[in-house]
């Protein structure tokens, strides 16, 4: 039997593993603004089409999630999350073999289905290691923390290649290498047991049954709407800024990365916000100031867009991680895995479809504004949905049943 020291030590690797992974995630998924550009002038590509390094790789991740979500349920955390990262990390390593932007998106499409299955693993895992569906959310702001750690250093590791001479693909040499690290480290940590139910068989069709439940589909619904406005800033604004000549040109450089940072360390200060403000209050006030900071930067230029865009993220730093968490702890931990599937699912397929629509837009009308105005739209709808959130509270009572009936106080 393991002793209480011994566990303790588990958990502790557990966090820190879960930690890194998401880090290594968005180090790669999050520094595609930065990509983007260079392909462009690489494959004289539209924006539209060179957008697919950014589309591409969601699908993979969301068709991942929805089709291979519940393998976290069927064969446990720990084989699941290292089967997604052996299936993320020999794509990396190949990107030095080719040149082509075919052969590209074909490693993208790899490395996102293998995120896709060692995402919801982890995500699973957070069940396990919370005691309740409060310390649950505060854990996963924690965690999507690191996600945004990543966020800046990705980028960050990209900037400095190409300042050096070097090719963005050693990015994902890099990521590989983390990886593979990651890998050791997850086989030889023991993880807390999952007790399977056996009401109903783990496959497919549990998670198509899953898609109709409403809360499922309610917090989905929330997540896309602000992985739509997200995905804006860290995909276009650099495309946004490109031609701001104005008295603070050289911080339009850093504009993406000041988004990154608030969003950071907001997610970090979540945990402590969220102990102490009902998070259906925080949800409603911070996406009301995305929605003015996105609106009044479509209306005051780029004079505004220079310094709202980037304080955005400091209201959108908690609203991803809150809105997955609450929408897993609706379910039994049983079930974790498959409702993590579900809501990632929808999570990607607006990453994928959010930038490729603000894309299409922009070409059509031949600037870029055009899109971040249709991103605008997206944080208005996602305002509304955290009002009436506010007001009627849809999930406090199934939060609470499961809160007593699932976790360990």
């Amino acid at each position: 039997m393991n002793s209480p020291t011994s566990q303790k030590h588990n958990l502790t690797a557990i966090k820190w593993l879960t930690y890194l992974m998401f880090l290594m995630f968005a180090m790669t998924t999050d520094s595609v603004g930065n990509i983007i550009p260079e392909v462009i002038k690489e494959f004289d590509l539209s924006m539209l089409f060179a957008g697919a390094f950014h589309y591409v790789n969601m699908t993979a991740i969301a068709l991942a999630a929805i089709f291979l979500g519940y393998l976290a349920d069927k064969l446990g955390r720990k084989k699941t999350i290292i089967f997604g990262l052996l299936l993320f990390v020999v794509p990396s390593y190949l990107f030095m073999a080719g040149n082509a932007f075919l052969f590209y998106l074909a490693l993208l499409f790899i490395c996102g289905a293998g995120i896709g299955i060692f995402k919801t693993g982890a995500l699973a895992l957070v069940g396990d290691i919370s005691v309740s569906t409060s310390e649950h959310t505060t854990t996963m702001n924690t965690v999507e923390g690191f996600f945004a750690v990543g966020a800046i250093i990705g980028p960050a590791i990209v900037t400095r290649l190409l300042s050096s001479g070097f090719s963005w693909k050693w990015l994902y040499i890099i990521a590989g290498t983390i990886c593979v690290l990651l890998i050791i480290t997850a086989s030889l940590v023991k993880y807390p047991k999952t007790v399977k139910t056996m009401d109903e068989p783990i496959d497919f069709k549990r998670t198509l049954s899953m898609m109709k439940n409403p809360y499922a589909l309610g917090f989905s619904l929330g997540i896309f709407l602000y992985v739509a406005a997200e995905c804006a800033v860290y995909v276009w604004l650099p495309k946004l800024l490109v031609d701001y000549t104005g008295s603070f040109a050289k911080l339009a450089l850093y504009a993406v990365s000041i988004f990154f940072i608030l969003r950071a360390v907001g997610r970090f200060l979540g945990a402590w916000v969220l102990t102490r403000y009902n998070w259906t209050s925080v949800m409603a006030l911070f996406s009301l100031m995305i929605l003015i900071c996105f609106a009044v930067s479509i209306a005051g230029g780029l004079s505004y867009t220079i310094w709202l865009i980037p304080l955005s993220g400091l209201f959108m730093s908690m609203i991803y991680p809150t809105l997955n968490s609450k929408g897993i702890s609706c379910f039994p931990k049983t079930e974790h895995g498959t409702v993590a599937g579900v809501i990632l699912f929808f999570t990607c397929v607006s990453a994928a479809v959010g930038p490729l629509a603000m894309g299409a837009v922009s070409d059509l009308f031949g600037h870029i504004k055009y899109g971040f105005l249709l991103a605008t739209v997206f944080s208005g709808l996602l305002f509304v949905g955290m009002l009436l959130n506010w007001i009627y509270d849809p999930a406090k009572k199934r939060l609470a049943e499961l809160d007593s009936s699932q976790y360990n106080k």
